[in-house]
C-alpha cells in the first residue's frame, strides 16, 4: 500500500508544475525555456513555410487528417520494404500487407496495439522512422487537439492552429520530457544502442538471445505520449524495458503526468479568462494551482480511479480459490503473469494506471489477471474518460458534463449552461453521438467476432474468459488504448483489418465530433450567472458526473460484463 501511495503523492507533486507549464504552451504565455524554445520553432516554422493564422474547427480537423494521412502512407510503405539492409542487422523481413495496415493505423492513432513482437518482427529503421516517430506525432496531434477543445469550450477567441500547437508540444514538451525519462531509464539498465542482438550462453549451458537496440528512446516517449507499444513483445514486464521498482516507477509517473496536466490547463484557461473578464486584462489576476472547473473534473475522474485501483488491488490479492483447494498457499495473492520484482501492488497499480491514462503498456499479463481484476482494466477502456491519455479523457469527461448540465437543467426547468454557454440541441446531438460511438464499436465488433469463424478460430479460451478476451481487444482498440488482453491468435486477416477499423474510426470520427461542439460553443454568446444557474466547480457537480458515467457505463456495458468477467468470477467463487 506504501508503494501505491508513494506514487500517487509523487504523481499529485509533479502535475500541478507540469499542467501550469502545459498551461503556458497551450495559452501562448511567456515561459521559463522561451529563449531556448522559440528561435527552434520559429526556425521549423520558416523551414516548413507555416503561418500562425487561427483556424476554424473545420480547417483544424482537416489540418490534422490530412497531415496523419500523410504520415500513414509514410509508415506503411517503410514497413512494407523494411528488409532493405537500412538499420536492419538482425536480417528482418517485410511485414505482411494486412499487419502493415493494422501496425501503421495503430501507431498513427496512438493506440500501439500490437499484432506482432517487435524484437523479431521490426527493423531498427522500422523502429525509428515509423515506431518512436509515429508515438511522437500521433500523441502531439492528440494534445494539440486537446488544447484546440479546452480553448473551444472555455471561451477563447480562436481554437489555434493545429501545425503551431503540434510543433511547440513536441520540443517544448514531449522531447525534453522523452530525453529527461530516457537519461533515467538508461541509468536502471535499460539498452540504447544500434546493436544487433546478441547471442549468450546461459548457465545451463544453452544459447539465447538479447535483443539490443534503441529500446530507451522508445521507451521514453512510449511512456510520455500515452503510446503503449513495447519494443518487445513481452512490453514492460520484460527487464530489458523495465528492469526496476525504480524504472517502474519512473514509467508510471511518465504516462501519468501529461494526461493530468491537460485537467489543470482546462482549469486555469477558465479561472484566468474570467478574471479577464472581471478586471479587463492580464494584470493583477491572482495566481492559482489549479482552477475550480478543472478541479471538479480531477475529483471526478480520482474518484472512479480510486474505485478501480482498489477493486483490481483487492481482486488480485485475494488470488485464485481453486489453488487453496488443492493445498496451495494463497498468502501471496494471485501471480500469476506477474513478476516477481512488482509483486502485487506495483502489478495493480500498472494495469490501473495504463487501462486508466489509456497508454497500453503493460508490466504483467492482463490474461492471467482474476476476473475483476481484468474487469477493471476492461470498465476502464470502456469508460475512456478516466484521465485517458492526450487528453482523450478530459475531452470526453467534458461531454458528460455537458450532459450532465443538460440533465440538471430540465430538471430545474432552465435552459442548460456550461461554462457560461447554453447548451441546446446541437451541442447535445453531437455529445450524444460521440458518447454513442464508443460502445457502437466495441460491442457491434465484438458481436461480429464471434459470429463468424474467422472471428472464433482467434480465440484460446472458450467460454467466459474467451468472450472477455474479445471483448477487451475492440475495447483497447476503440479507446485507442492498445494493451493486449493477450490468448488471441490476432495476427490474422479478421483480426488486423477489424481492429484497423475500429481504431481508426475511434480516433478520427471522435476528435471531428469533439472539436464541432467546441467550435459550436466558441461561436455562442456567453450568458451571465443568475440564481438558478447550476455551479460546475463544486464538490457536489463532481459527484453528479460520476453517476451519470457510472449510470450510462452500466446501461450500456453491464449485460456484456455479465457475460464474461462477472459470470467468469460467480463460477470461480462458487
Amino acid at each position: 500500500m506504501l508503494q501505491i501511495i508513494l506514487v500517487l503523492c509523487l504523481f499529485i507533486a509533479l502535475v500541478i508544475p507540469i499542467g501550469r507549464y502545459l498551461y503556458h504552451i497551450a495559452d501562448n504565455k511567456k515561459t521559463f525555456a522561451d529563449p531556448v524554445f522559440n528561435p527552434i520553432d520559429n526556425f521549423i516554422f520558416r523551414i516548413c513555410g507555416i503561418k500562425k493564422e487561427d483556424m476554424n474547427w473545420k480547417q483544424y480537423a482537416l489540418a490534422l487528417i490530412a497531415t496523419n494521412g500523410v504520415m500513414i502512407l509514410i509508415g506503411y510503405i517503410i514497413l512494407r520494404i523494411q528488409n532493405l539492409p537500412i538499420f536492419n542487422p538482425n536480417n528482418i523481413e517485410s511485414m505482411e500487407p494486412s499487419l502493415s495496415f493494422n501496425t501503421i493505423i495503430s501507431f498513427m492513432t496512438n493506440t500501439n496495439l500490437q499484432h506482432y513482437s517487435g524484437e523479431s518482427g521490426l527493423s531498427y529503421l522500422s523502429q525509428m522512422a515509423v515506431i518512436i516517430f509515429m508515438m511522437f506525432l500521433a500523441a502531439a496531434s492528440g494534445y494539440a487537439v486537446c488544447m484546440a477543445f479546452i480553448r473551444g469550450i472555455a471561451g477563447k477567441k480562436s481554437l489555434g492552429n493545429f501545425f503551431v500547437d503540434v510543433v511547440r508540444v513536441i520540443t517544448r514538451a514531449l522531447i525534453p520530457l522523452s530525453l529527461i525519462v530516457g537519461i533515467l531509464l538508461v541509468g536502471q539498465g535499460v539498452p540504447q544502442n544500434l546493436s544487433a542482438n546478441k547471442t549468450v550462453e546461459t548457465i545451463e549451458g544453452k544459447y539465447q538471445d538479447i535483443a539490443m537496440g534503441p529500446i530507451a528512446a522508445l521507451e521514453s516517449i512510449k511512456h510520455i505520449g500515452t503510446n503503449g507499444g513495447g519494443f518487445l513483445g513481452a512490453n514492460s514486464s520484460t527487464p530489458l524495458e523495465n528492469p526496476t521498482v525504480v524504472s517502474n516507477i519512473i514509467e508510471l509517473l511518465s504516462m501519468m503526468v501529461l494526461p493530468g496536466a491537460c485537467i489543470i490547463v482546462f482549469g486555469l484557461m477558465v479561472y484566468y479568462r474570467k478574471k479577464e473578464e472581471d478586471i479587463g486584462s492580464n494584470k493583477n489576476k491572482n495566481n492559482v494551482l489549479f482552477g475550480g472547473e478543472g478541479r471538479t473534473i480531477f475529483v471526478a475522474m480520482s474518484i472512479l480511479f480510486l474505485i478501480g485501483l482498489t477493486v483490481c488491488y483487492l481482486a488480485e490479492k485475494a488470488g485464485n480459490p481453486e489453488l487453496a483447494e488443492v493445498g496451495l498457499s494463497q498468502a501471496m495473492g494471485s501471480m500469476e503473469g506477474k513478476e516477481v520484482r512488482f509483486g502485487i501492488a506495483q502489478s495493480s497499480l500498472f494495469t490501473t494506471v495504463t487501462t486508466s491514462f489509456t497508454t497500453g503498456t503493460v508490466n504483467n499479463m492482463h490474461d492471467t489477471l482474476t476476473p475483476l481484476g481484468g474487469m477493471v482494466a476492461l470498465l476502464n477502456m470502456m469508460l475512456n474518460v478516466v484521465f485517458g491519455g492526450k487528453g482523450v479523457g478530459f475531452m470526453n469527461m467534458a461531454l458528460y458534463a455537458i450532459i450532465a448540465v443538460f440533465i440538471c437543467g430540465l430538471m430545474i426547468g432552465r435552459t442548460p449552461e456550461y461554462l457560461g454557454k447554453k447548451i441546446e440541441g446541437k451541442e447535445m446531438k453531437l455529445a450524444a453521438m460521440c458518447i454513442i460511438l464508443h460502445p457502437l464499436l466495441i460491442l457491434a465488433f465484438s458481436a461480429l467476432a464471434v459470429s463468424v469463424s474467422a472471428g472464433v478460430d482467434g480465440i484460446s479460451n472458450p467460454g467466459f474468459h474467451g468472450l472477455t478476451q474479445v471483448l477487451y481487444e475492440f475495447a483497447s482498440s476503440a479507446a485507442n488504448n492498445g494493451s493486449g488482453f493477450e490468448g488471441l491468435a490476432d495476427n490474422s486477416y479478421f483480426w488486423n483489418i477489424t481492429t484497423g477499423i475500429v481504431m481508426f474510426v475511434g480516433r478520427y470520427i471522435t476528435i471531428i465530433i469533439q472539436l464541432a461542439i467546441a467550435g459550436s460553443l466558441m461561436a455562442k454568446r456567453r450568458v451571465n450567472e443568475s440564481i438558478g444557474t447550476l455551479r460546475t466547480n463544486t464538490f457536489g457537480f463532481s459527484l453528479t458526473l460520476v453517476m451519470v458515467v457510472l449510470i450510462f457505463s452500466a446501461l450500456t456495458f453491464f449485460p456484456v460484463l455479465s457475460l464474461g468477467p462477472i459470470a467468469e468470477h460467480l463460477t470461480l467463487w462458487r
